[in-house]
């Protein structure tokens, strides 16, 4: 009787939904995420079995504590006591299911917190089935111990709406090591992942526009969010204002579902024009105005744009204007002249109706339509069009929050630009739909200005690849990067003097990732809670993976992933406008990375290097990445990048071209005995360049090297 009145109660004030069934079994560890002092009270309420909760001893000295257990059966248990571990090992054994919290304390990140060891160490000893339990909603209670603050911390709530979430049971095996410490710490790993799992797999969320209006609702239309270098922050209200008002003028010019071309810089407006176009059903198309005239009219023929929408303040100061009269077939549209468009009757549509209502002014979308198009960067070939989805862009969201904390304490620059895949899917989206602040930067290039806004802004969270973040090192002073907590590399091989510099002159660990415009981008990053040196990090939650094994290579295989965030497909120049769903090898909906890489026991990701990045010299298969390694190691203060050209008597030939001007072949040799590398990967040309030629993410361009590659080689012959 008293357990029905207080689920009554429960579901009453905190509109309780439970999810998933838990089955019995003889040997029953139910183990959950700790969100609020309300736990205990809604796990008693609403599992389907009476456990024995294991508590520690500190709380019984708390009068409350102990007279709410007096309603509980309970074990007391001290965490640094062997004698413990031995008491819970026996209660399971006699067949009696035990609850307990594995992180130990109650989050004060929103996210999961350190596993202990003791409770997958005593599943893995009985054999006991692990049945997970997520608990969703409680850390926006005040009963959490996320407190509000001046910073604009998350806002608490007496009330709000509670979701539990029972997963099937798994089983976590006892580990072959030598030391019992050793078997302790592998079984924790494994709950830690199970946990993570079960928090990406709890996430509910259905388009981006409505988790963005979820996200207002959460902190509210005052709080500052989103600022860029007019230094002005916007609050949430003044962004949704923006969305619906420019969103209302897309919508005039443009029909449901069409995409619509976006060259704009990282400002404010960019973002709110996306959201607005998502608002009306309209899918962004973001251009890299990197590319060129040619790769632009490229991108707009794969993808059938019609309408183009710029800001022509941008053009006049990034003086494309020449590129922008170079295309064809499409009407360019300048925002700043679009104003005349929105007419009074517009005004009092969003003062009077939109902005007090925009849930009924928002234009009904599915998870699986597309909301945005990217272009990949054409470091190898033609850039392809990647057409995303609410549903695999949140999914990404989802699984980066399942493994990171991300609080609305944090604030992220973003200097990639949002036509890259990782500056619009994670550098603005994703701190935006989680309540993070925003600093928006138009360039990643500034390298004197990015070191300073991250000090004045008190920025936490940044992100670039390994040569930008060389860059920053050189020009930033000791103190520049005090506030950050996460620094992470991705897109290209961290260098092992940039993570050096970071550590010793920063006291920063950089996290290094690995991702694609394909997966909405992220596959694996390093973590606080699992950082695997010499590893770009473990596989995300909720991914499949497969390795496809490659003649001629012995050490790893091509990666092939499949998981919610793969995207939709590709538009290609063979069939316009058609989006080709993924396929590989394995079948529909993988992804072939065309990667080569090795992954461990612990799902980490050791990348060997880009299939097209491999030579088939004299029959052997050489990684360019190894011999990258050789001119590091011979020339460690400089930038080098290897390519290769066709040689008709000899095949496939290796160029080096390198920024050090003294560089010579003889010093490569002696660096490749050195680090233990074949003869073979000695590059057979030494080209001494100015500087290494970079697209518009960092990357570095490969195409136009493996041009001027061709090109040395044709000058030599004619010379001859």
């Amino acid at each position: 009787m008293l357990r029905f009145l207080v689920q009554s109660v429960l579901k009453l004030l905190f509109r309780v939904e439970v999810e998933g069934t838990m089955q019995p079994a003889a040997k029953l560890l139910i183990v959950s995420n700790h969100q609020s002092f309300l736990d205990g009270l809604l796990l008693g309420a609403f599992l389907p079995v009476q456990p024995t909760w294991l508590v520690h001893k500190q709380l019984l000295q708390h009068w409350y504590f102990r007279l709410f257990l007096r309603f509980l059966p309970h074990l007391a248990i001290d965490s640094k006591s062997p004698l413990s571990i031995k008491a819970i090992v026996n209660l399971i054994e006699s067949g009696t299911p035990v609850v307990i919290f594995a992180e130990g304390r109650i989050t004060v990140t929103g996210g999961v917190m350190k596993i202990y060891d003791g409770p997958a160490f005593v599943a893995a000893k009985t054999g006991a089935q692990v049945a997970p339990v997520w608990l969703d909603g409680p850390v926006n209670s005040v009963f959490s111990r996320m407190k509000r603050s001046a910073a604009g911390e998350l806002p608490l709530r007496w009330f709000p709406k509670v979701r539990i979430t029972m997963f099937p049971p798994t089983t976590i095996p006892m580990a072959e090591a030598r030391r019992p410490r050793d078997r302790r710490r592998i079984a924790s790993e494994q709950l830690r992942r199970i946990m993570q799992e079960c928090s990406f797999k709890a996430k509910r969320y259905r388009t981006i526009p409505e988790s963005f209006l979820d996200v207002i609702k959460t902190h509210g239309r005052g709080r500052k969010v989103m600022e860029d270098i007019r230094e002005t922050e916007e609050t949430y209200g003044q962004l949704l204002r923006s969305t619906l008002a420019l969103g209302r003028i897309v919508s005039k010019m443009t029909e449901e579902n069409e995409r619509v071309g976006v060259l704009m810089p990282n400002v404010n407006a960019t973002v709110a024009l996306v959201m607005g176009m998502l608002f009306q059903r309209r899918v962004p198309a973001m251009l890299n105005y990197t590319s060129g005239a040619e790769g632009m009219q490229h991108a707009l023929k794969i993808a059938t744009i019609k309408l183009v929408i710029v800001s022509r303040a941008f053009v006049e100061k990034a003086k494309l204007g020449h590129m922008i009269e170079k295309l064809e077939g499409v009407k360019i549209i300048y925002l700043e002249d679009a104003r005349p468009m929105f007419t009074l009757g517009d005004k009092l549509w969003l003062m009077l109706w939109a902005l007090r209502f925009p849930r009924a002014v928002l234009k009904p979308s599915q998870p699986d339509d597309c909301a945005a198009v990217l272009f990949t960067s054409g470091s190898e070939g033609k850039p392809k069009g990647v057409a995303l989805s609410h549903h695999s862009i949140l999914s990404n969201h989802a699984q980066m929050l399942s493994v990171i904390d991300v609080t609305a304490r944090d604030k992220f620059l973003c200097a990639l630009p949002l036509f890259h895949s990782f500056g619009l899917c994670v550098g603005a989206l994703m701190p935006l739909l989680a309540g993070a602040r925003i600093f928006l930067y138009p360039s990643p290039l500034h390298y004197r200005v990015i070191p300073e806004i991250l000090y004045d802004r008190d920025c936490t969270v940044t992100f670039a690849t390994s040569t930008f973040l060389g860059n920053y090192a050189k020009f930033a002073h000791p103190m520049d990067f005090r506030s950050l907590r996460y620094v992470v590399s991705g897109a290209e091989k961290l260098h092992e003097d940039v993570r050096h510099i970071y550590y010793e002159k920063f006291g920063i660990r950089i996290l290094e990732g690995y991702g694609a415009t394909e997966c909405s981008p992220v596959i694996s990053a390093n973590t606080p809670a699992a950082f695997h040196p010499g590893t770009v990090g473990e596989i995300f939650p909720g991914m499949e993976y497969k390795i496809a094994p490659i003649p001629g290579i012995v050490e790893g295989g091509e990666l092939h992933v499949r998981g919610p965030n793969i995207m939709l497909g590709y538009l290609k120049d063979k069939t316009p406008g058609v989006i080709e769903p993924p396929q590989s090898e394995f079948g529909p909906g993988w992804y072939d990375t065309g990667d080569v890489v090795d992954v461990d026991q612990n799902r980490a990701i050791t990348i060997r290097g880009r299939l097209k990045r491999f030579a088939k010299v004299a029959g052997e298969m050489v990684s360019l990445e190894s011999v990258e390694r050789i001119a590091i190691a011979a020339s460690p203060k400089f930038n080098h990048a290897a390519s290769t050209w066709k040689d008709l008597s000899r095949g496939e030939l290796i160029a080096l071209f390198t920024e050090d001007p003294a560089l010579k072949r003889d010093q490569l040799q002696t660096a490749a005995r050195e680090i233990g590398l074949p003869e073979i990967a000695i590059p057979r040309r030494v080209i001494h360049i100015d500087k290494l030629p970079l697209l518009g993410n960092g990357k570095r361009d490969y195409v136009a090297l493996a041009m001027m590659a061709e090109d040395v080689v044709r000058k030599e012959t004619v010379k001859q």
